[in-house]
């Protein structure tokens, strides 16, 4: 006999603050603008949040007594989630951009493939620079080494090495990070003093293969 489908019951949401009655603290800290900041017996915290019309809101838990806020907390939970979906936004997307080898690549190909990831290094891209080998050349597998490494060399100036030259199947990848530039010092304001005198005024995406 087959045992019927049973519904489990909706998985609820723990909430990341304590609100009204979830406040088990006998005494808190009443912060905010719309409130005599103050130490507070719980219970009147909550009646001066009710009179109010909003929500008697925990915000730190751990201090001594705990830290709350009316305020409303539908509200307060819309802009934390609108905040933190605008700093997932200006997160810094990593861009990887790939530069194509043969075996057999002559040098007028490489500079040309080496102008381009330089101009990709500086944008901030990383670079995938691979060997294909077509055929029977994988024979040439040192050759495809050699000239991965000699790839990163030319690149020593603007991009680390992340992955040293690693065969997978027919391709031999090497992976590249630009490095960060270090911070230029900060510039003294005219007629600002060194050493005791005065400062002068100074002088008047894939590259083709």
């Amino acid at each position: 006999m087959r045992t019927p489908n049973r519904r489990l019951p909706p998985r609820q949401v723990e909430e990341p603050f304590k609100i009204n009655n979830k406040i088990t603290a006998r005494e808190v800290r009443l912060v905010g603008e719309n409130v005599e900041q103050g130490i507070y017996s719980t219970d009147q915290a909550r009646r001066i949040a009710e009179q109010q019309g909003l929500d008697l809101v925990e915000i730190s838990p751990t201090a001594v007594p705990p830290v709350c806020r009316v305020i409303d907390y539908s509200k307060f939970k819309y802009e934390q989630k609108k905040r933190t979906r605008e700093m997932k936004a200006k997160q810094t997307k990593v861009v990887v951009k790939e530069i194509r080898f043969g075996p057999n690549t002559d040098d007028h190909d490489f500079a040309f493939k080496l102008k381009h990831a330089q101009e990709f290094l500086r944008e901030g891209a990383k670079i995938k620079a691979y060997v294909h080998f077509v055929g029977r050349s994988i024979v040439f597998k040192e050759r495809g080494e050699i000239l991965l490494l000699k790839f990163a060399q030319a690149l020593e100036d603007l991009a680390k090495v992340e992955q040293l030259p690693k065969l997978e199947g027919k391709r031999m990848f090497l992976y590249l990070a630009p490095k960060v530039a270090a911070p230029k010092p900060a510039s003294k304001p005219a007629g600002a003093k060194e050493d005791g005198k005065e400062a002068k005024a100074p002088a008047t995406n894939e590259a083709a293969e």
